[in-house]
């Protein structure tokens, strides 16, 4: 064998995520990409706002003596600081620059507060449905990753979280707005989520971190208020991007944050500093950290994928699908027609359309429907779900 048999074993159990697109590539090619319903891969599809442009523009055309220089490995200090001031507002916290690192997008921000807290062996605990990504992040830097059950809503399930910390517990990473449920943890359970992880510290005399993945905070709807982690739990960690929120994904630009209120925050923001070096990182971007901090708070008219939503909520609910309806994020989790998601999924693209099978976050019998596309793959796919579910009675 030429290559790792870690890696080799990751390429053959690959992402359902990535299988979907690249068969959905043959399809395309088939029968014409106006013919074939993507929703496997959350790709933002509306564009970046105009003021995107103009910052853009702007950090282009300036002349700045070290603009494309190396800078501290935690960011430019004016651009950690305009962030560092959107996030006190946002989280409710003395938020200031020296709680900021730049990071090559949310997955570069994860990887980076990983490095920084496990030792070999540590476990990393997760709600699931989850991210299929999570439990590489976690064995990247020698954690495991262990998943806890929810409750039918998605909702955190605090008796199950408590029952499953032990003495190898280092750190608890959630995602709200949930990729793929689309549910936004309430208030309450993230305060008593604090309160447990309080109290599990104390007992196994080492610090549990809360490590919060929030790339979707924006993409909210119905008056829906995504809770602040760091009011809730004074040992967390925030990773971000901007990828959903100003639809950049390309441009691999977010940021770590740790709780100025932090028990250990110094030797945290040292070691996390370390690790966005020594992981290949170095720096994220210069040029989209000059670009990101004339344009905090900005996001893409969340209002189109509402629309988006209720169109395809409305129609798959009059054809007896099971979902609830996604307070945030772009993307729809129903259940699957069928206990076996994968063979439904199968049914679907027989209708040439592309959706993920539950199976791939960790969530058999459901499957996920990425509706960050344009309106008429929605209503041209309709039909087709329509069949696709008649012929599971």
């Amino acid at each position: 064998m030429t290559i790792s048999k870690k890696i080799s074993d990751i390429i053959a159990g690959s992402s359902f995520i990535r299988k979907m697109f690249e068969e959905g590539a043959e399809l395309k090619a088939k029968y014409g990409a106006e013919n074939v319903y993507d929703f496997s891969l959350g790709n933002p599809n509306l564009p970046p706002p105009e003021r995107f442009y103009e910052a853009l523009l702007d950090a282009v055309s300036t002349r700045g003596l070290g603009d494309h220089c190396y800078m501290p490995n935690t960011g430019f200090p004016v651009v950690c600081g305009s962030v560092a001031d959107y996030l006190s507002e946002e989280q409710q916290a003395p938020v200031t620059d020296k709680d900021i690192l730049m990071t090559c997008g949310a997955s570069g921000a994860l990887n980076v507060a990983l490095k920084a807290v496990l030792d070999p062996g540590d476990e990393v605990l997760t709600p699931v449905p989850c991210f299929v990504e999570y439990k590489f992040y976690a064995d990247n830097h020698g954690g495991v990753l262990k998943t806890v059950s929810t409750t039918p809503d998605f909702q955190l399930d605090i008796k199950a979280i408590e029952s499953a910390i032990s003495e190898k517990t280092k750190a608890f990473l959630i995602n709200s707005p949930n990729n793929p449920t689309g549910q936004v943890y309430t208030e309450d359970s993230l305060k008593a989520l604090g309160e447990v992880l309080e109290r599990k510290s104390k007992e196994f005399s080492r610090t549990i971190y809360l490590i919060s993945d929030e790339p979707y905070r924006k993409i909210v709807y119905d008056d829906v208020k995504v809770p602040s982690i760091f009011a809730a739990y004074k040992d967390s960690i925030i990773g971000t991007s901007y990828s959903k929120d100003i639809s950049i994904p390309g441009e691999r630009i977010g940021f770590v944050a740790a709780n100025p209120a932090a028990t250990f925050k110094s030797e945290l923001i040292g070691a996390m500093t370390v690790a966005n070096r020594i992981l290949g990182f170095v720096n994220a971007p210069a040029l989209m950290q000059r670009v990101i901090a004339r344009i905090q708070g900005l996001s893409v008219d969340i209002s189109v994928y509402k629309r988006k939503r209720d169109m395809l909520c409305e129609a798959l609910g009059s054809y007896g699908y099971e979902f609830i309806t996604p307070p945030g994020t772009f993307y729809l989790f129903p259940k699957s027609p069928i206990s076996d998601d994968i063979k439904f999924v199968n049914t679907l693209k027989e209708e040439r359309i592309l959706a993920v099978p539950g199976t791939g976050f960790d969530a058999p019998g459901y499957f996920r429907i990425a509706f960050c596309v344009t309106d008429d793959t929605i209503k041209n796919s309709l039909e087709g779900f329509k069949r696709a579910i008649e012929h599971c009675k």
